[in-house]
């Protein structure tokens, strides 16, 4: 049974050669062993082109695209294919190859102690001797740190903060002819009875056109609007309407 030093691991033999990618359980930054040929394949001239996404020499492998170890099958790599039904000389070479390869990535990874997760160098805390999993490295921690408490500053400060001092309110107008919402125009949206408000002589306060009393004094409306103009001809003061002389000037209106 096959038994690697870390299981992140793709094996990514065929009958051409063996060749494995070994990854850290942390970041998923994978190396990919060197490759090795197979004598078996080479004996059944069956060697065509090894060069067909193979790498001749070991190499890392950088960043999350890396995480093919759990992707499985990749047709695009031609040493992805299955190998079942190998014959017991190339499985022979083939334990030998992995064990090779374990050799050779070694080098590139470190066992916590705390964990036992297999690391790569940048995700390993060298002045802990753990991976940054369990000891973090203090700048990026209080980085870390540093940036959680900004957050939660801003998310508090934004609560209590005031952004709109409008008041809230809902005023709809009624038509007083049809008595169905008349909408925000000059004219009702239902019927297309005049909107227009008249306003009280006495009080000032505005009434629909077919208000007769003033509802905020009381006024007779329709007599107001029987009197004469109350604006004098000679200073052009404005009186209120049946006022007999101008408050302004004493002319007789």
């Amino acid at each position: 049974m096959l038994q690697a030093f870390t299981r992140n691991y793709q094996d990514n033999s065929t009958d051409a050669g063996f060749q494995f990618t070994f990854y850290c359980d942390i970041c998923n930054d994978g190396y990919k062993s060197s490759f090795l040929q197979s004598d078996s394949y080479k004996k059944k001239g069956l060697l065509r082109g090894l060069g067909q996404g193979a790498s001749i020499a070991g190499s890392l492998l950088g960043g999350r695209v890396s995480q093919v170890g759990y992707a499985g099958d990749r047709a695009s790599n031609v040493l992805s294919q299955r190998f079942d039904g190998k014959s017991p000389e190339w499985q022979k070479e083939h334990e030998q190859a992995f064990e090779r390869a374990q050799n050779e990535a070694k080098e590139h990874f470190h066992r916590c102690p705390n964990c036992n997760k297999y690391v790569c160098d940048h995700c390993l805390n060298e002045d802990a001797g753990l991976c940054t999993a369990c000891a973090p490295r203090q700048e990026v921690y209080v980085a870390q740190a540093h940036a959680a408490a900004m957050k939660r500053n801003i998310d508090e400060a934004g609560q209590s903060a005031t952004v709109w001092q409008g008041t809230i309110e809902a005023k709809t107008t009624m038509c007083p002819s049809c008595g169905k919402p008349a909408g925000s125009g000059k004219f009702c949206n239902n019927c297309g009875a005049s909107m227009e408000l008249n306003e009280c002589p006495r009080c000032g306060a505005k009434n629909a056109l077919t208000v007769r009393f003033c509802n905020n004094c009381g006024e007779n409306l329709q007599a107001a609007a029987a009197q004469p103009s109350g604006k004098c001809s000679a200073c052009g003061f404005e009186n209120p309407p049946g006022t007999k002389f101008c408050g302004e000037c004493g002319n007789k209106l």
